[in-house]
Formats: structure tokens, C-alpha cells, sequence
């Protein structure tokens, strides 16, 4: 993992995420001193899933007509410009601001960033060997979830410290940082733009979803990723902040202690995964497989289990498998789709992953103000069984098969 464009890559993409991470916390401090509703603070991300959702939609238009280093330079450049807007917006209204304006930037912004995870996504195969393909998948899980676990942390502290306003400004910075990063990319794919008239806008649409459903391994990995899609939602912050309350009886800093404990096993998954990726790749099939079966176990000890520490351990051995599976999972995707088409399938599947996920939080939301909160655990595991066990059904068809 030498390449000197696959260092721009992740490099500009962390920058990215961090600053992310970091003007989130500082809109939902902004929110809530402004207005002191939690209404608002439920909607923001809410309406950051549901602009994801719509961004990839439509996300198959760009990728049709735009190189994969031209949409991620776009999407940042264009996140920039607008994260500057919201700066001066803040700075000029910070004792009279509009929740609906704050609310529309960051849907904005995270429309634009939804054209980036799949071109970055399908960029990798690119920009390394298929060597290095899991073993650079693994060391971006790992990169995220470092992001993730000190991420938001970090943001909290800052936020106290100078300010959401200044958070605001330091997260342009990084912004910046990231666009020029990502200019130094060379991607030397050569990207045709398809002048066959009957690739009308319909037809580019659903192209990448046309894709998913003719290929059995694309297929099986979708069904896998809807179904688990639903079931991660128990691990939402609100969900976890009533269960650590009702059955753990424990006071809000287990609930952060439980979310770190998780970013935690997923850090160690994604060094698992480098240092074991050839034997990873040697037996990926047998890999998702195994490590499905032992996910799915977890939410049903986590839920049955009503002892703080052992929730701690529970919550980081899920994270750990869920990592290595997930890597499995991304790489077989990498590996069974044609670079051309890779954008499309990732377009369809951050549509797909992002409503399923949105949806399944109202539901599950739901279930958990009517019944016992232990009963959205069991349901969840429920679910991983059937991704598991539908994984060992179509075991044959999980196998790689490159498409033309």
C-alpha cells in the first residue's frame, strides 16, 4: 500500500470524516443552546440519513458522466463552499439562529458527502493490487473507527472548551485540507461517458441496482446487508442510553462507555483484518459465514445480560467480529464487480443501507417506548440469525464471480 495516490486517498477522506464528526457536535451544541429543544436535536441526523438516502439515488448520474477523482474533488470542494456559508451565517446570527436553516446546511452538506464514500469506496480497488485489497480495506476500517472513537470525544471537549462556533471554523480548515489532498489523486482508469441513447436518466437510475440482482454474489451480500441494516439499529445512541438506565441501572457515562468499548473491538477488528488479510482472502467465503454466526449471538447475550462490565465485553467482542465481516464483505464486493459498475453498486447500496437504517430506527424506536427494551435485542438477534443462516444457504454463490 505504497501508492502515493492511495495515501491522498485515505488522508483527504480522514481529514473529511474528522471534520464530520467534529461540526456535527458543534450544530448539536448550537442547536440545543439556541433553542433548547431535543426535537431538533433528534432531527439533525435524521435529516443527515434521509439527504445520504436522496444523494444516493441519484448518485448513479454523476458517476455516469463525472471520473471518480472529479466526484470526490467536487463533493469536497462543494461541502467547503457551503461549510463556509454556515461559518458566516453562525458568526453573524449566533444569539438569532434559524433551527431550519442550521438543519438545511448540514442536509446539504451531507447530500454532497453522499457522493463520496461510494467513489471512494470503488476508488480503492484502483489504487492498490488486489493483493492489498483486504489489507487495505482493513487499515480504512481501522483509520474510521479511530475517527469515530475519538472523534466525537474530542469534538465535546473542543466544544467546551472554544465553542461550537470555532469548531465550526477549525472544521473548514479541515475541509480544506481534505480538497487538497484529494486533488492529488491519479486515477488512471479511463472512464468512457456511454453515448448510447437508450441509457436514459431512468435507465442510469437503477443501473447499479440491475447490477446487484444479476449477480448471485452481489445479490447474497445485499440480502445479508439489508437484513443487518435493521438489526444494528439497536446499537443507536438512544436506544443503548435506555437500556444502560432501565436494566443495567447505571448512570449515562456507562452508555459512553459501552460505545466506546464497541469502536474499540471495531479498531481491533480492522488490525485483525491486516494482519490476517491473505488468510482472509483465502477463505472469505468461510470467513462472512463464521463470523455471522457469531454476531449474531452477541445482541442476545447483551440483552439478556443485566451486568454493567459484561456489557462492556459483549459490546467489544461484537464490534470485533462485525469489523472482520464487514471487511469480508466489502472486499467481496470489490472483488465481484467490474470497475466501471463499482461506483453504481456502492450508489445503490448507500440508498439501500441508509433508508433501511432510518426506517428501522422509528420502528424499532417504537418497540422499545411500548415493550421491554430487552425485547429489541432479541429481535435483532433474531434477525443476524436469518443473515447468517441465509449466508450458509448461499454459501456457493458468495463466491466471487467477476462481472464484464
Amino acid at each position: 500500500m505504497k501508492s502515493k495516490s492511495f495515501k491522498y486517498l485515505w488522508v483527504g477522506q480522514s481529514f473529511a470524516d474528522i471534520g464530520d464528526v467534529l461540526y456535527i457536535v458543534a450544530l448539536i451544541s448550537l442547536l440545543y443552546s439556541s433553542t433548547g429543544s431535543p426535537f431538533y436535536l433528534a432531527f439533525l441526523p435524521f435529516a443527515i440519513t434521509f439527504a445520504r438516502f436522496i444523494s444516493g439515488i441519484f448518485a448513479p448520474i454523476l458517476i455516469n458522466r463525472l471520473k471518480l477523482k472529479s466526484l470526490l474533488v467536487s463533493s469536497q470542494v462543494i461541502k467547503t463552499v457551503l461549510l463556509l456559508l454556515l461559518s458566516l451565517y453562525v458568526y453573524i446570527q449566533i444569539e438569532a439562529m434559524s433551527p431550519f436553516i442550521v438543519i438545511t446546511f448540514a442536509f446539504t452538506i451531507s447530500f454532497f458527502d453522499g457522493w463520496a464514500n461510494p467513489a471512494r469506496d470503488a476508488m480503492l480497488p484502483r489504487l492498490v493490487s488486489s493483493k492489498e485489497l483486504v489489507r487495505a480495506n482493513s487499515f480504512l476500517a481501522s483509520v474510521d473507527q479511530i475517527i469515530q472513537l475519538g472523534g466525537w470525544a474530542f469534538g465535546g471537549i473542543l466544544v467546551a472548551a472554544i465553542s461550537g462556533s470555532y469548531v465550526i471554523w477549525l472544521t473548514l480548515l479541515l475541509y480544506f485540507v481534505s480538497t487538497l489532498m484529494m486533488f492529488g489523486i491519479i486515477d488512471e482508469t479511463q472512464h468512457e461517458i456511454s453515448k448510447d441513447k437508450e441509457k436514459a436518466f431512468w435507465y442510469v437510475l437503477k443501473e447499479g441496482w440491475a447490477i446487484i440482482w444479476r449477480n448471485p454474489s452481489l445479490r447474497n451480500i445485499h440480502v445479508m446487508l439489508f437484513i443487518e441494516s435493521i438489526a444494528h439499529v439497536v446499537w443507536i445512541a438512544a436506544i443503548l442510553y435506555v437500556f444502560v438506565y432501565e436494566v443495567l441501572q447505571e448512570s449515562e457515562k456507562w452508555w459512553g462507555y459501552i460505545n466506546v468499548s464497541f469502536f474499540v473491538g471495531l479498531f481491533i477488528g480492522g488490525v485483525v483484518g491486516m494482519k490476517f488479510s491473505t488468510m482472509i482472502e483465502k477463505h472469505m467465503t468461510k470467513t462472512i459465514i463464521m463470523t455471522s454466526f457469531v454476531v449474531s449471538v452477541m445482541p442476545f447475550l447483551f440483552g439478556v445480560n443485566s451486568n454493567a462490565w459484561m456489557a462492556l465485553i459483549i459490546s467489544a467482542m461484537f464490534g470485533l467480529f462485525e469489523q472482520i465481516k464487514g471487511i469480508s464483505l466489502q472486499t467481496g464486493i470489490q472483488q465481484s464487480t467490474s470497475a466501471d459498475m463499482l461506483p453504481k453498486v456502492y450508489a445503490a447500496q448507500s440508498a439501500l443501507t441508509a433508508i433501511t437504517f432510518g426506517l428501522s430506527t422509528l420502528f424499532f424506536g417504537y418497540i422499545s417506548e411500548h415493550y421491554n427494551i430487552r425485547v429489541v435485542f432479541i429481535l435483532a438477534g433474531i434477525l443476524l440469525v436469518m443473515s447468517a443462516i441465509y449466508a450458509l444457504k448461499n454459501k456457493n454463490s458468495l463466491e466471487v464471480k467477476k462481472v464484464a
